[in-house]
């Protein structure tokens, strides 16, 4: 008996850039692309692009590169894309309010179908086409409105607690906008969003210190 071989989650985070690439080359009307040239446009080794692919199938042939068309059609398969994904949005502030009104998630197989708060103040107010639905009530609005996936925008002090009724609710996948680390059970996917932790690691680059004007540290 033979095991599919597990996908490291690196790979995983990567399709969405090679989906996002092949978009923008079929755009301006690409048909076929080599790891070479794909490499190139994403700062990636072929050999990278390579391995990644194979996890999931064969999808060129040596000497004629992959047919755009087609690896877009497999991608979107295999990252669940090929169909749309309803989403609830928990936490209706400034932050919140914005992630509703985006208009990039549509086009991109992701529909925004309700909002909740705990405020007394903001509930039952309109944020971006949605009434603003009680957070207390998330279950049975979530379960009417097919929701498989919830955003949270609250505040850190909040997360936690908020990501365990989402949990408890039967939510599989949550994209975290909170400062703060989370902990979900096995079996739930989470990702965090923290632009100040990106700003940090950028300013390393820019620091003159990462140039090895640092004193060596003390163990």
């Amino acid at each position: 008996m033979t095991t599919e071989p597990q996908v490291p989650g690196v790979v995983v985070e990567r399709l969405p850039q090679y989906l996002r690439a092949l978009s923008h080359l079929q755009e301006i009307g690409l048909e076929v692309i080599s790891s070479q040239q794909l490499g190139e446009f994403l700062q990636a080794t072929p050999a990278q692009i390579r391995k990644d692919l194979s996890y999931f199938g064969r999808f060129g042939k040596q000497g004629r590169g992959y047919s755009i068309p087609n690896l877009l059609l497999q991608l979107r398969r295999i990252l669940g894309l090929d169909q749309t994904w309803n989403v609830a949005v928990v936490g209706v502030g400034r932050l919140g309010r914005s992630i509703i009104s985006y208009p990039g998630f549509e086009p991109e197989g992701f529909r925004v179908v309700c909002a909740f708060d705990s405020n007394s103040q903001v509930i039952g107010q309109m944020a971006g086409g949605l009434l603003v639905n009680d957070f207390a009530n998330f279950r049975e609005v979530a379960d009417a409105e097919g929701v498989k996936i919830a955003i949270v925008a609250v505040p850190a002090g909040v997360a936690q607690d908020v990501i365990d009724q989402l949990v408890e609710a039967g939510v599989k996948a949550i994209l975290n906008y909170a400062p703060k680390s989370t902990i979900v059970p096995n079996g739930v996917r989470i990702q965090n969003v923290d632009p100040v932790v990106s700003l940090q690691s950028m300013t390393y680059y820019l620091n003159p210190h990462a140039n090895g004007e640092v004193g060596e540290a003390e163990a």
